[in-house]
This record gives structure tokens, C-alpha cells and sequence, in this order.
């Protein structure tokens, strides 16, 4: 491994460093070393605490005194990440200011972008002048630094910046490259609620006067947006400034080659005609010797595939040799664009291909490729026969649990929308379960062959299969096949009689979910095979087909609260809705086919709830109702770490203080916490229990139980006292003393508030939800404001 010069560097000795800020004769280079590792720290996300920050702050202004231009580069990024407060800005508020008049162009710049950053509105009329200055400034060092900083200060002081626009204005027309860029950014932010104000900045610049590549870039994005904005407005074919991007694809700089060819296949109801050049300029591209203009063309002839597949099939050739690139990013996204603008006649050529290719790239790109193949088949159904079959041969490879499913979902898509290929489908199904080593795709596949089986020609060859999995499988396929047993049975006449006899091999299983799930088909089928006089309801429920999405159903069923009104299956709504942004953290696609993977690992609450039914003082508390985030009762860096979870009962509160002693010179015993009560007048404490011992970094528990009034959300404060024996601890042989002292240790308050009582519920419909609440739910109330002169008021 290579070495790291900062491995192993710690906050405290780093700080015990940052004394030579404090030498009569400063060091630079030394100085800088210091600096960086402080930066680097806090780039760790090391944090620091107020007097630290202090302290490392006061003795880094301390460097201005040093004329070194690097280790003045150094004061000022460090001035900038500790971020000072008001009161502590005034101490190098004076130094910037000084630097920023300096005749050292590389002091302004820096000085610019410090003082705009830790500065308040009230300084920055003060410094208005030489900002803007510095925005026309002849150095595009100090002119870019200006403008940076008029961006950001865009945000928080936008009436001050909107009065530099003449300036502004002037360095759009600068020579230099990134002045251009960045006045150009600046310019259209100021300008950007004005609608009419962007169009003329536009119209304006696209007419020659931009000569920097990034500003051209910027100008083609703006450009875009504008064809956007006046599309409503203008007549089918009419499409303004449409010639500007279409110059931009003879530029001489790749960039803004790309950026007008990107922007002309995004324009919105754009024409063959219209395509035609871009394409013809990203066809070049893919024979690149740049992977970076590779991936670029590809990624971007990908996305216009999916709307006009026929303007891409000119670049089939060349994308065919990129599948043997070695960026395995190109070779995928060639691949997939080949399969949604390949004819039919091109599919078995691209299949031989795709094959030697598959075995190269990460089961993420693989499911990209499965995707596009479950598409190419939707497209040429004539062709289901060898795409089934090269999806069956991949199905065995080798591959994680959500490649297995973007496959199996892929052919159970073919298999209800192609019939052709209902019989072969089922059969490569069959054949991946007795290999299958996912229990969740086993019994999701077993319920499609149940719905799908019986309806085949011969159902009968997919009853071995069927019952493989009852002796062969763990309980929940066994069940799931039981259960698929049965629909043939209700479903297909002649198998009755045979799966009659299957089923009641099954009543000596040694699960009971199966033995269960057994008896009650056997008794809804009766003893001759033929199926007995059971309610309409019960038949359909057992061996219908349930046209519910599942994850639908679980919602409904756990926000369903016990009433006289029985759970009403019609209320659960048939659209799946999109999975919320918190849930949103696996990637990958979503599930299409069988549904979503299983239950990821129990939850905290359900280790909570253990942990506290094992203590025998809590036993008897009932169900725990919930458990708080842990709430630091002790600051950082101190000689004892507490924090406290509060746990809920119905009748009871459970503390859980979960302590860390941090000095490895002394073992704690006998651990308890004192907790005041006198202003929580609804609690009373009931119960604790103490820790017995608690050596150097390794953490303990010590609890305090209170009992409240039942179903109350009683609410209070409460005062934290640790109590404990010290003992001494020989560093060299970690023995500890007999003899210890009794000691305290003071801890911060603690709160019992209303939120602690509250549960976040998910309501999978919330109009239903909403309009299922009685008026006991409803509260009508008025609100005076006080008289105002005027509505906006």
C-alpha cells in the first residue's frame, strides 16, 4: 500500500502542534505542514470544539505576520473551514481587508474569496467598491475570485450583487477563459427570474461574442432552456435559436460539440431532419480514441434510442465494435442501444455476441442488459424462442439475488404477454427452482406456476417439479408448494385425484405451516378429489387469482385496526405506488415482476425489546410501545460518555444510560445513575438496576424504571447524577486496587416530551384514510391575525 504521510495522526497531538503558530521566529514550512494536517482532519470530519476552534483560530491569524505567499495560501483555506463567528471575524477582518488591496495579485483573489465567505451584510457595503473592482480587474485570477464570490453571495445578499451587473456585464466580454465562464454564470443567475431580461442575454451572446469553450457550454444550456420556456409559445416547426446549436456542432473545442449535439436530441417534439447532425457528429465520437467522448456518445445515442430508435441504427456498425471495449460502461450502454435499434434479422448475431460478453461486467450491468434483452423480445415476438433461451442459460449461471430476479421477472413478463412462449417459459422456470438457492424467487415462482400451470396444454409435466420441492426444499418453499399442489388440483380435473394423494403425503411434514396449509386444501377438495360445497368466497380466495399487488395488501392489513367492521378487501388500492425517498437506499431498479425482496435484518426495537424482557425487573412491563434515538447526556471528549434511550411502555418508562469510561487508569463499579423526578410529578421510580463494573472503553448498561399513569403521555424533566466506586488500574499488569473511592459525576438534564409518545404510521391511501376519519377526528377553529393593511402583509 502506498504510504500515507497522514496515517495514524490524531486531534490532540495535532493541536499540541499548532504551538509553533506561536514562535517568535515562524517556521513556513513547518506552519504549513501543521495547517494541512488540520485540514485534513477536519476534511475527515473530525470535528472540532468551540475553544478548540477558537484557539486554533486566534493562533493562525497570528501567520499574517509571515510575508511566505504559500503559508499565506494556508491561512486563508484554514480561515475558511473553521468558519469563525461575528465577534471573531473582526480580529482578521482588517488583515483581509488589506490583502485585498494588496498589490500580490494571489493575496486579492484569496482575500476576496475569505472575506466573502465568513463576512456579514453589513461589511460587504464597506468592501462594495473593491469587489467591484476586482470583477473588471486585468488579473483573471482576481476577476474569477470576484465573480466566484458574487455567486455565493447571490444567495444570501442578493440586492447587493444585482448592482453590479454593468460590471458584470463588461467581463463577459474578457478574453480570458474562466472570467468569461464565470461572469456569464453570475450574469444569468441575477437575470434568471426575469424571463424577458434571459432571452435578451441569449439572443445577445449566441450571436459570436463568447469565445471561452466553458462559457460556450453555459451559453448552450441557457440557450436550451429559453427553446423550452418559448415553445408554448410558438407554432409547430418554429423553433428559435435552433441555428446557434446547430453552429456549436462545428466548434472547435469537443466540449461544446458535445453540449449543442446533447442539447439538440433533448429538445422537446425534435424532428429526424432536426437529429441528423447531432447524430452524425456523435457517430464520430464512438470511434474516439477518448473513452471519456466514447461514453459521452454512446450514453447520449442510449437515451435517444428510447424515442427515435430509426435516427440511431446509422451508428449499429460502429457500436457493434464498441462490445468488445475494454471500458465495460461503453461495451454495456453499446450493448443495450444495439438492442433497442437491432431489426430482427440482427438478433441471433447480437445474442452470440452478448453471450461471451455477459461472463465480463457486475451483475449491475448485467440487469441493464437482461432489461433490454426483455424488451428486444417484447418488440420481435417471433424471436422469444432463442432470447428464452439465452435468458434460461444466464438464469444458471452464476449471479447475486437481484440479477436472479431482473432475469425471472423478465420471463414471467414474456410468459404473459408473448403465448408462444407460456410452455417454454414454465419449463425454464421449473428447471431454475431445483437450483434455485433464493427462497424468496422459489416461492414466487411456484405461485406464477399456479396461476400459469393449470391453463398450459399438459399440466400434468409440471406436478414433479412441484413436489420436488416438498421433500427436496426448506418449510417455506415446502408450504409454497402445497399451495400450488392445490390450485392444480381445483383447476385442471383430471390431476385431482393425484394431487389428492400428494397432498395427504403432506400431512406428515414436520412443519406445521405445511401440515396446516395440507389439511385445509384437503378438506376444501374433499376425500374423492372433487372439490366440496364450500362458500363461492372461500374457492375464489384459495384458488383465484389475486389481482392485488401484495405489498398493497400487507399495508392495508397493518394499518387495519380490530373493529365490528370486517376488513374489507376492495379497499386496498391496485396501484403499486413508488417506494418513498427515505426507503430509496439499495440501488439498482425497482422490482417489475414478482414484486420486492424480502425483509431486510429485525429492527433496533425488536433488540430493545429483548434486551429489556430479559431483565427481570421490566418483565412484567407489557409490550414495549417504542424506543428513542440515543440523547448525549455528557459532552464530547470528556472522561465519561452517557448517553440515554427512553423506552415506552404503556404504564412505565424505562432509562437505559449506556455508559463509557474513556480513562484507561480506572474501573468503575457498582454504576448507577441518580435520576431527580421533582419535576415529573406523574413518575414515580420503581425499579433500577446498577452496573456492576465498567473497565476503560468497554460499554455497560445501567437501567431506572418509572411508573406513570397507563395510556397517558405524561410528560417531564428529570435531573442525572452518576454515581460509582473509582479504583486505580496498574497500567502494566491491568490489575485494579481493592480499595476504591465513591464518586459522582454530573450529567445533563433529561426530557419526557409528547413526541416520545408517537409513532410514524404509513398509510398506503391516504385519500381513503383521510375520508374514512369521523367527525370525532375534526377540529374547527378561528384564528385572529390582527388588522393588516394589505393581503401581502
Amino acid at each position: 500500500a502506498d504510504y500515507s504521510p497522514f496515517l495514524g495522526i490524531e486531534k490532540g497531538a495535532v493541536l499540541q502542534e499548532a504551538r509553533v503558530f506561536n514562535d517568535p521566529q515562524l517556521d513556513p514550512r513547518r506552519c504549513s505542514q501543521v495547517i494541512t494536517k488540520l485540514l485534513y482532519l477536519l476534511n475527515q470530519g473530525e470535528t472540532f470544539t468551540k475553544v478548540e476552534a477558537t484557539e486554533v483560530f486566534f493562533a493562525v491569524t497570528k501567520l499574517f505576520q509571515s510575508k511566505d505567499i504559500g503559508l499565506r495560501r494556508m491561512v486563508y483555506v484554514m480561515i475558511k473551514e473553521l468558519s469563525p463567528s461575528a465577534d471573531e471575524v473582526i480580529i482578521v477582518t482588517s488583515s483581509l481587508m488589506k490583502d485585498m488591496t494588496s498589490k500580490t495579485d494571489m493575496y486579492r483573489a484569496n482575500a476576496i474569496r475569505v472575506l466573502c465567505r465568513i463576512t456579514d451584510g453589513t461589511l460587504l457595503t464597506q468592501i462594495e467598491r473593491y469587489l467591484k473592482q476586482a470583477i473588471v480587474d486585468k488579473n483573471p485570477v482576481v476577476a474569477s475570485a470576484a465573480l466566484v464570490s458574487g455567486i455565493h453571495l447571490l444567495q444570501t445578499n442578493p440586492e447587493i450583487v444585482k448592482r453590479w451587473s454593468n460590471e458584470v456585464q463588461e467581463a463577459v466580454q474578457s478574453r480570458a477563459a474562466l472570467v468569461q465562464f464565470h461572469a456569464l454564470a453570475l450574469l444569468h443567475q441575477i437575470r434568471q427570474n426575469d424571463r424577458l431580461a434571459v432571452n435578451k442575454l441569449v439572443s445577445s451572446l449566441t450571436k459570436g461574442s463568447v469565445r471561452s469553450p466553458l462559457a460556450q457550454c453555459l451559453l448552450i444550456r441557457y440557450t436550451s432552456q429559453v427553446i423550452r420556456e418559448s415553445a408554448n409559445n410558438n407554432q409547430a416547426g418554429d423553433r428559435p435559436f435552433y441555428d446557434f446549436l446547430e453552429g456549436c456542432l462545428r466548434h472547435k473545442a469537443e466540449m461544446v460539440i458535445f453540449e449543442a449535439a446533447r442539447a439538440i436530441t433533448e429538445l422537446n417534439g425534435v424532428t429526424s431532419r432536426e437529429l441528423t447532425p447531432a447524430i452524425t457528429v456523435l457517430q464520430l465520437f464512438l470511434s474516439s480514441s477518448k473513452p471519456v467522448l466514447r461514453f459521452a456518445a454512446v450514453r447520449t445515442l442510449n437515451k435517444v434510442a428510447m424515442t427515435h430508435p430509426m435516427a440511431v441504427t446509422n451508428c449499429n456498425i460502429d457500436m457493434e465494435s464498441l462490445i468488445s471495449d475494454q471500458n465495460r460502461s461503453i461495451a454495456t450502454l453499446a450493448i443495450t442501444t444495439l438492442l433497442k435499434t437491432g431489426n430482427e434479422s440482427s438478433v441471433d448475431r447480437l445474442m452470440k455476441q452478448i453471450t461471451n460478453f455477459m461472463s465480463d461486467i457486475a451483475d449491475e450491468f448485467k440487469i441493464v442488459v437482461v432489461e433490454a434483452i426483455r424488451s428486444l423480445c417484447l418488440k420481435f415476438p417471433l424471436k422469444h424462442r432463442s432470447l428464452m433461451n439465452f435468458l434460461s442459460n444466464i438464469l444458471r449461471e452464476e449471479g447475486g439475488f437481484e440479477y436472479k430476479k431482473a432475469i425471472v421477472d423478465s420471463i414471467v413478463i414474456l410468459i404473459r404477454d408473448i403465448p408462444e412462449a407460456k410452455e417454454s417459459g414454465l419449463l425454464h422456470l421449473c428447471e431454475f427452482i431445483e437450483d434455485c438457492e433464493f427462497t424468496y424467487l422459489s416461492t414466487q415462482i411456484l405461485h406464477f406456476l399456479g396461476i400459469e400451470g393449470p391453463k398450459t396444454s399438459d399440466p400434468s409435466k409440471y406436478i414433479r417439479y412441484i413436489y420436488n420441492r416438498v421433500h427436496l426444499e426448506n418449510a417455506t418453499v415446502r408450504a409454497g408448494a402445497v399451495s400450488t399442489l392445490a390450485k392444480f388440483g381445483a383447476m385442471v380435473d383430471t390431476l385431482k385425484p393425484r394431487v389428492f394423494v400428494l397432498l395427504r403425503r403432506c400431512l406428515f411434514d414436520n412443519d406445521d405451516e405445511v401440515r396446516d396449509r395440507a389439511t385445509l386444501y384437503l378438506n376444501t377438495l374433499g376425500g374423492d378429489g372433487a372439490v366440496v360445497e364450500t362458500g363461492e368466497d372461500v374457492k375464489e380466495f384459495l384458488f383465484g387469482s389475486l389481482d392485488i399487488p401484495l405489498v398493497n395488501l400487507e399495508n392495508s392489513l397493518k394499518n387495519y385496526e380490530p373493529s365490528e367492521e370486517a376488513f374489507d378487501i376492495n379497499s386496498v388500492p391496485k396501484e403499486v405506488k413508488t417506494q418513498p425517498l427515505a426507503e430509496k437506499k439499495a440501488p439498482g431498479k425497482k422490482p417489475t415482476g414478482l414484486g420486492a425482496p424480502p425483509a431486510g435484518p429485525p429492527s433496533t426495537v425488536d433488540a430493545y425489546e429483548k434486551l429489556l424482557s430479559s431483565i427481570p425487573e421490566f418483565a412484567n412491563f407489557g409490550k414495549l410501545f417504542k424506543s428513542s434515538a440515543p440523547v448525549e447526556l455528557t459532552e464530547a471528549e470528556t472522561e465519561y460518555a452517557v448517553n440515554v434511550v427512553k423506552h415506552i411502555f404503556d404504564g412505565h418508562v424505562v432509562f437505559q444510560y449506556n455508559c463509557t469510561n474513556t480513562i484507561p487508569e480506572q474501573l468503575l463499579e457498582n454504576v448507577t445513575v441518580i435520576v431527580d423526578a421533582s419535576e415529573a410529578e406523574e413518575f414515580a421510580e420503581v425499579a433500577s438496576k446498577p452496573l456492576r463494573s465498567l473497565p476503560y472503553d468497554s460499554p455497560g448498561q445501567t437501567f431506572v424504571a418509572f411508573e406513570k399513569p397507563e395510556g397517558v403521555p405524561a410528560v417531564g424533566k428529570f435531573s442525572n447524577m452518576l454515581r460509582f466506586i473509582v479504583k486505580e488500574v496498574d497500567p502494566s499488569t491491568g490489575e485494579a486496587e481493592d480499595d476504591g473511592v465513591e464518586d459522582e459525576y454530573q450529567l445533563e438534564e433529561l426530557e419526557v416530551v409528547a413526541a416520545d409518545y408517537m409513532l410514524k404510521v404509513g398509510v398506503s391511501n391516504f385519500r381513503n384514510a383521510w375520508e374514512t376519519m369521523d367527525a370525532d377526528c375534526e377540529r374547527v377553529d378561528e384564528y385572529g391575525l390582527g388588522p393588516r393593511e394589505s393581503l401581502a402583509e
